[in-house]
């Protein structure tokens, strides 16, 4: 499936997305009816075997049977795009899998890092906002377009800690990595708002400077506050705030092609099957109404 044609009614959007980690078939069902794609992350999914990371040959049966139910997107965290001794090839062949025995829209993954000197650091990483930066985001970006027939997307991540001195702005290095290689991006609009919480990011400076034609996509997500911070964990229904800000970006994003609400598999027994379909009818009631 083919991601959807610009949006014909910008104040809308057009599609609903929702997270799926596999092995929870009630779970698929009853959300397969509310949404018109599912999103998966292969590092969740996958298995280790012989000391690899194989995708199961149950979980892409799975995927396989929804059919046109829904279309299918790719979201991953473990790519690590911004390590600077290079991207996880291991993650890379999770993709190879999916992409093909399953007809993906498209792809995407997060502006960051996760890995450093071959040891996964525990969380991700925002990269310095630097010209070399830039120009090896841009390399790394084209070559996985090369490999993939479909689009491939990547999302603005929460500052865990101060930036490095960069010659960018978090949205003039969006838009220039957009515009140099014609990746498209995720605008996560609650990581702005943790960002905004943490570090008292400015969140109207932000969309005012980025190009909303770049985005294609729009995460949703509700998460925690410990002591001070807010953290992004997709573990609860989505704050009415989170979703005005989303329908403000909606607004004005002419590329959109959906808009996703996760939720860490782990956090699906605390809201139920029927907590998950009332946000969905919730979300989709808000933004595309």
């Amino acid at each position: 499936m083919k991601p959807k044609q610009p949006n014909q009614h910008p104040d809308k959007c057009t599609a609903l997305a929702t997270t799926y980690e596999g092995r929870d078939p009630q779970l698929l069902e009853r959300v397969l009816p509310f949404v018109d794609y599912i999103e998966v992350t292969p590092d969740s999914m996958a298995e280790f075997r012989d000391g690899r990371a194989v995708m199961p040959g149950d979980a892409i049966r799975e995927l396989e049977d929804i059919g046109s139910d829904a279309g299918i997107i790719v979201h991953g965290v473990g790519l690590s795009i911004g390590t600077f001794g290079g991207y996880s090839e291991s993650y890379l062949r999770l993709v190879d899998q999916l992409m093909e025995h399953l007809d993906v829209a498209w792809h995407s993954e997060h502006l960051g890092y996760v890995n450093v000197d071959g040891q996964h650091i525990g969380t991700m990483l925002a990269l310095p906002k630097t010209e070399q930066v830039l120009d090896m985001i841009c390399e790394r970006v084209t070559s996985i377009q090369r490999r993939y027939p479909v689009p491939f997307l990547l999302e603005n991540i929460v500052h865990m800690i101060p930036d490095f001195p960069g010659e960018y702005s978090d949205a003039a290095f969006l838009n220039t990595l957009a515009a140099r290689t014609g990746c498209g991006l995720i605008l996560d609009v609650y990581n702005l708002e943790c960002d905004a919480h943490n570090n008292d990011f400015n969140v109207e400076q932000f969309l005012a400077e980025l190009d909303l034609s770049h985005v294609c996509e729009i995460h949703l997500a509700g998460g925690a506050i410990r002591g001070k911070f807010k953290l992004d964990v997709h573990s609860r229904v989505t704050q009415d705030s989170t979703i005005d800000l989303a329908r403000r970006v909606i607004s004005k994003t002419p590329q959109l092609s959906a808009t996703t609400y996760e939720l860490l598999p782990e956090y699906v027994p605390k809201l139920g099957y029927a907590g998950i379909v009332d946000e969905l009818i919730r979300l989709r009631k808000a933004l595309m109404n």
